[in-house]
């Protein structure tokens, strides 16, 4: 085993900064120092003793760091590499895109005397070009040989230039490895299969309409990229690019992927435009490859609601609507939707809604075979907040019925052994609305009411959001707990002239009202205590009746006084909260003002499950 590097290691990566992967490169060992992580990729610099050279080593060489086989000071025999120019940066960066480990960390960096006599060797091929060129100048009849030899070549050419287009630019061109790209790397070209190709869309802006579509391409070692397409490159491509098919790819652009429109793992998404290069493979066979998918379990999708990150799931079938029609506002358009509930292993329910073909075609399956509870798995769908959770297709997702994979077949055991008689719950339950208007768990944003009471300026430009678990310490039994309501809207009414109430929202006196709760709250939690404003669900549920049957016990008479007994019956019983704090300004002076949005009982299980996580954190930080 090396325990150097190899001698002008880095002087042969610089004289070759774009190896023909068909190829064998020679021995290439260096040292590696000053290792350090950046975003999810590591840094460091490739030293052979004379000459250093700053380097990236990719994500895929993540676990191999973290686990010691690449250590600071050790040594690596790279195998394959790109060296690319930082425009910005009057360098190079080498680009690893396969290695081995040769030695662990060394005593200390080696370094290597540099001989004087290299300036003599260095100098002695500039004199000679010096020479030749002078040569050149002065004998006509010398330059004429390099013409003859442009005309012996031409016919190698002639064939060249005959040949297909993509068969040349793979002569001409090394194909690049998907992980070896990045946004600072200059002409490249890559071979990949496409393995999903979206609808040519339309969209409208500020800067007035356009058509976009989207395709998801594979290299040959698995890594994944999105490409994207606007206006004429989205037109010029639409038809080339076939599902399955495979291709070369040049002249496009990379840059940071954005989450909310990605689909594949890719730390980058690929942008072409109209003078991309895009040429069939034709001696590549053409199969559909099989749909990759990172399910979430349906008991963790609180944590992606209105965020920017498509999901893919896996369920068993449990209901299926009939076929909706809605009229888009923006464009007055209708389109058909269906909505399917789905369960998994997590015991949890979710509805999905299918928008236009998927609901039609998929969705009039899934009602034909509804009695037969069918498996589907879904890729990329958008988490939003009705009825808590909710997941919706987008025109780039896939729906798989009954598909052949392990988890399908792990999730019909399950179904038929246990899940049948199983009692399964919305995941949508417990959860309340965000600043947003949209919906987050009541196990995100989890705070202290110290941490609250202690911040007076939170709230100050917009409402803030956070989740407690608090018990009820105090209510105040002289208190205005409720008004008096409208029957239809809920509005404040007023005694009407004569009788019944008047309400100003609907404009008319009824003979009746309802009373809904509007209270304030005392909560405690180990760090302190607050006053919490709370409204009608939620005081319902804290209280255990109406505001109207609270009224009745408040009004009898006798020894013991249920109403009292009632309000001391709710106190010190856990919950949890979704809370807003806003600043209202209350005689010149600003005030916190804490309102429950959402109110649950504690899940003990789950609350479990959350405090150990926190345990896992604590132990990983020390």
């Amino acid at each position: 085993m090396a325990k150097a590097p190899t001698p002008d290691a880095i002087s042969t990566i610089l004289a070759n900064p774009s190896p023909d992967s068909s190829s064998e490169l020679p021995e290439i060992v260096v040292q590696v120092l000053d290792l350090k992580p950046t975003g999810n990729r590591f840094m460091f610099t490739a030293s052979d003793g004379k000459k250093k050279l700053r380097a990236i080593l990719q994500s895929i060489f993540s676990s191999e760091v973290n686990s010691g086989n690449i250590q600071n000071l050790g040594l690596i025999r790279i195998l394959d590499y790109t060296l690319n120019d930082i425009p910005s940066k009057n360098e190079k960066y080498l680009i690893v895109t396969k290695c081995e480990v040769v030695s662990p960390a060394l005593e200390m960096e080696i370094k290597t005397e540099v001989k004087t006599e290299e300036t003599g060797i260095i100098l002695k091929p500039k004199e000679e070009m010096k020479f030749n060129n002078e040569v050149k100048r002065e004998g006509t009849g010398i330059i004429l040989k390099p013409k003859h030899e442009m005309v012996t070549k031409s016919a190698a050419q002639i064939i060249h230039e005959n040949m297909a287009p993509a068969a040349r630019m793979a002569m001409t061109r090394r194909v690049h490895p998907l992980v070896s790209l990045n946004p600072y790397q200059g002409n490249w070209t890559i071979k990949v299969r496409v393995t999903n190709k979206g609808n040519l869309r339309t969209y409208k802006n500020a800067r007035g309409e356009g058509h976009v579509f989207n395709v998801e391409l594979m290299d040959e070692d698995g890594t994944e990229i999105q490409a994207t397409m606007f206006n004429e490159a989205a037109r010029k491509f639409y038809d080339k690019f076939q599902l399955g098919k495979v291709y070369y790819i040049s002249k496009g652009t990379l840059r940071v992927a954005n989450k909310q429109f990605r689909t594949v793992k890719n730390d980058y998404e690929m942008n072409l435009n109209e003078y991309s290069e895009v040429e069939e493979a034709s001696s590549e066979g053409t199969f559909i490859p099989e749909t990759k998918f990172n399910f979430v379990p349906i008991d963790q999708l609180g944590s992606y609601v209105n965020g920017k990150e498509l999901v893919d799931v896996i369920g068993i079938v449990q209901n299926v609507s009939p076929t909706m029609s809605i009229r888009r506002k923006i464009n007055n358009e209708t389109i058909p939707k269906r909505d399917i509930t789905i369960a998994d292993e997590t015991k949890k329910t979710v509805v999905v809604s299918l928008w236009n073909d998927l609901a039609t075609n998929i969705g009039q399956e899934l009602l034909d075979n509804a009695d037969k509870s069918p498996i589907v798995a879904i890729k990329s769908l958008k988490v939003g907040d009705f009825q808590g959770v909710s997941l919706s297709t987008l025109t780039r997702s896939t729906v798989l019925v009954n598909p052949d994979m392990p988890e399908s077949k792990k999730l019909r055991s399950w179904y038929d052994s246990e899940g049948k008689e199983t009692s399964m719950a919305s995941v949508g339950s417990g959860m309340s609305p965000s600043s947003k208007g949209g919906m987050q768990s009541m196990y995100s944003d989890r705070v202290r009411l110290s941490f609250i009471t202690s911040n007076p300026s939170l709230g100050e430009d917009k409402p803030a959001f956070f989740s407690i678990r608090a018990y009820i310490s105090f209510i105040k039994p002289d208190q205005t707990m409720w008004y008096r309501a409208c029957k239809t809207c809920n509005k404040k009414v007023t005694d009407a002239i004569g009788s019944g109430y008047w309400c100003e929202g609907c404009q008319k006196n009824d003979e009746e009202c309802s009373l809904r709760y509007i209270m304030v709250v005392k909560v405690s939690d180990a760090s302190g205590e607050a006053w919490v404003s709370v409204f009608n669900e939620q005081a319902e549920q804290i209280i255990g009746c109406s505001a109207d049957e609270l009224d009745k016990l408040k009004s009898q008479e006798g020894d013991q006084n249920l109403y009292q007994l009632k309000l001391k019956e709710a106190t010190w019983v856990p919950y949890l909260f979704r809370v807003s704090v806003v600043q209202n300004e209350y005689m010149n002076e600003k005030r916190q003002r804490i309102t429950a949005k959402s109110v649950a009982p504690v899940d003990f299980a789950a609350e479990s499950r959350l405090l150990l996580e926190d345990i896992s954190k604590m132990k990983v930080s020390q």
